[in-house]
């Protein structure tokens, strides 16, 4: 069973609290001096007005869309350039460090070949199942 209060219920809540207040404030109308009973009808017939000006506007503002307009007629060309410039950046950034990483795993590669060819040992000795063996245990 739920607690809060359905939509309905609510409504009916604040419908019977305003006829309250309205009723409560129309008693104690009567009593007012007629000075400033006459300064609340000019105020109660502004805000009226406000209230009426708002419904009618809102709506209009909702059609309306986003406070900027979308420019009529062709689109100037670096208009067009500025909206793709961050995709082609984006783009040669990404070759760039491709590029430099291929570059870096071919140097480390040539340097691993010059090691091998300036050493020693022939290349076949490395792939002898014994060398392996032989740099486990061997002592410096």
């Amino acid at each position: 069973m739920s607690t809060t209060p359905s939509f309905h219920d609510t409504e009916a809540l604040q419908a019977r609290l305003a006829l309250r207040l309205t009723g409560g404030l129309s008693e104690q109308a009567a009593s007012l001096p007629q000075d400033i009973s006459e300064r609340l009808r000019v105020a109660r017939e502004q805000a009226v007005a406000r209230a009426r000006h708002t419904r009618l506007a809102v709506p209009a503002l909702a059609l309306a869309g986003p406070a900027r307009a979308l420019p009529e007629g062709p689109v100037p060309w670096w208009q067009r350039m500025a909206a793709v410039l961050p995709l082609l950046v984006l783009v040669v950034g990404l070759l760039a460090i491709n590029q430099w990483t291929e570059r870096e795993q071919v140097l480390a590669a040539a340097e691993i070949d010059t090691v091998l060819l300036a050493d020693d040992l022939p290349p076949a000795a490395y792939t002898d199942p014994g060398f392996a063996e032989f740099l486990k245990t061997a002592q410096p």
